[in-house]
């Protein structure tokens, strides 16, 4: 598209409103290829750090006292800022700025977190990186720097001590939360008020960087997902650690949840005409009912129908990701037994199902005699969907049953440990003495690791060193070790069991798993200190 088109667009965008009647066209970027940004980056950041790391050496005493961080911070930040303003800048300058204004950035937020404390530092870390976001140009750039400002503007309104995710207790950041969507929401009304196609795109990317922070956070909050930690491996492993179960007492965030979900219903049914049918209505009323069970997920869907609304479709991509994430996370959090929250997601699932089927039939009812019947292909494609879903999960459980049918007993000394969970009735935390040099193998990586261990006449393992890929002695065998905690675990670290049965697992002094030729293994039960069975 050429400029006059581009102009011709705006032109009639501002007659219908859509836009500000002073819009004007900016002047067109050059293009670069990805390629050729991406190599001059890493080119400009290889130049950079050590070139800020000999200032930082130069300036160390200047940097310790007084306004040194002010002074250096914002001479950083203003050089970098210009040069990001500018438009003919050869590339590699460009991006040489980029380093210097996170430098910059971070060398004043140091500096006004040790002067103003927590609040008042956030805050003007916050303001100061949306008006770099308005000042720089790329797109790119603005995003980051509207995820940073939302990351930023959740400890602002905080609780103190934010880096003590417990110590404060993890309701106290479900309002920062729901405010910093807030945010976005006037951010979106505000749009249609910028004074210039200028100051609407660079809000657009402000607000959509803002969006997707916001989005990863609320996810967050809620907890680890369904069964991510055990498909990702190492990955999920890590995941884990940094997103541990929210708790939720009282009605209120609840009740909040489900007035954010029904007010992303009505909004999307106001601007789509065609959702304002009486089975869609009941399908809003049935997914507000989910909300109250997690308290996150109203916000959720609020943002994923303004996104839909506005054809946003990565931003609703995301949103959509973050309610899926969120309604696995239903599956650990809860202080319910297992089978109530299955109940729950089933009903709610049948209830939702019931409606399409109505709808369906409805929809065949009101058909013209002349129109063709539905296509096959969807049915086929949905019967097919189901018996992959089943076939999937009847794999895994013959997988595991011909290991414990055909796997090698092992017994493995253990150390219980914490004989209670609040989540899920009563379990015991199982600790098994494994070999020392695990803490150096990474958890990123697509082998696992495995221990070399010998079994006595009893069957009774001890686990003697790393495997190093060396041959086995007589009597020795591999077993594969599970990513758990930021470190390496043996199968697995817990034993549930139902309440009331604490007293009979009290006893257990061995582990008792079943394990395969190629090392994999599975804990199957937990025995006695005279290997009897409990």
């Amino acid at each position: 598209m050429t400029a006059p088109d581009i102009r011709a667009v705006l032109r009639i965008a501002a007659e219908q409103h859509l836009l500000p009647a002073r819009a004007a066209v900016p002047p067109l970027e050059a293009t670069r290829p990805w390629p050729v940004v991406l190599l001059t980056a890493l080119g400009a950041w290889l130049a950079a750090l050590p070139i800020l790391g000999g200032v930082g050496l130069l300036l160390g005493e200047l940097l310790l006292r007084g306004a040194g961080l002010y002074v250096v911070g914002a001479l950083m930040l203003l050089g970098a800022l210009v040069v990001l303003r500018a438009y003919a800048v050869p590339l590699f300058v460009e991006q040489v700025a980029v380093p210097a204004l996170l430098v910059g950035m971070l060398l004043l937020g140091y500096a006004l977190m040790r002067d103003l404390g927590q609040h008042a530092g956030a805050g003007a870390l916050v303001l100061l990186a949306l008006a770099a976001g308005m000042v720089v140009r790329g797109t790119w750039l603005r995003v980051l720097l509207g995820a940073g400002a939302a990351v930023l503007f959740v400890p602002a309104i905080g609780p103190a001590g934010w880096f003590d995710r417990w110590g404060t207790g993890q309701l106290a950041w479900w309002w920062p939360l729901h405010l910093a969507l807030l945010v976005w929401l006037l951010a979106q009304a505000g749009l249609r008020a910028a004074a210039s196609t200028r100051a609407a795109a660079a809000v657009y990317s402000l607000a959509t960087g803002w969006l997707l922070a916001t989005l990863a956070a609320l996810a967050w909050w809620s907890g680890m997902t369904f069964l991510v930690a055990a498909s990702a491996g190492a990955v999920g492993a890590i995941a884990r650690e940094l997103s541990t179960p929210g708790t939720h007492t009282g009605w209120f965030e609840p009740a909040i949840s489900v007035v954010l979900a029904l007010a992303g219903a009505a909004w999307a049914a106001r601007e789509w005409p065609g959702l304002r049918r009486p089975w869609l209505a009941a399908v809003a009323l049935v997914l507000a009912g989910i909300c109250w069970f997690m308290p996150t997920l109203g916000a959720v869907w609020l943002a994923l129908a303004v996104c839909c609304t506005a054809s946003r479709w990565t931003l609703a991509g995301a949103a959509a990701l973050a309610a899926a994430w969120i309604v696995g996370a239903f599956y650990y959090w809860l202080a319910w037994p297992l089978g109530t929250k299955a109940l729950v997601l089933a009903a709610a699932g049948a209830a939702l199902g019931a409606l399409a089927w109505q709808a369906l039939a409805a929809r065949a009812t009101t058909r013209p005699a002349h129109a063709a019947p539905p296509a096959r292909f969807a049915r086929w494609a949905i019967g097919a969907s189901v018996v992959l879903v089943l076939a999937s999960v009847n794999v895994g459980i013959w997988q595991k049953e011909r290991l414990i049918r055909e796997g090698q007993p092992v017994f493995v000394e253990l150390a219980p440990v914490d004989p209670r969970s609040l989540m899920q009735g009563d379990y015991m935390r199982l600790n098994f003495r494994l070999p020392p040099g695990l803490e150096r193998i990474s958890l990123v990586g697509a082998k696992r690791p495995h221990v070399i261990a010998r079994r006595d006449a009893r069957g009774v393992a001890t686990l003697l060193r790393i495997d190093d890929g060396g041959a086995l002695a007589a009597g020795e065998m591999r077993i594969e070790l599970s990513p758990k905690g930021g470190g390496w675990i043996l199968v697995s670290d817990a034993w549930f069991f139902a309440e009331g049965e604490a007293q009979r697992w009290a006893r257990a002094k061995y582990g008792e798993f079943r394990v395969e030729p190629g090392g994999r293994a599975l804990l199957v039960g937990l025995r006695g200190p005279g290997l009897e069975a409990l």
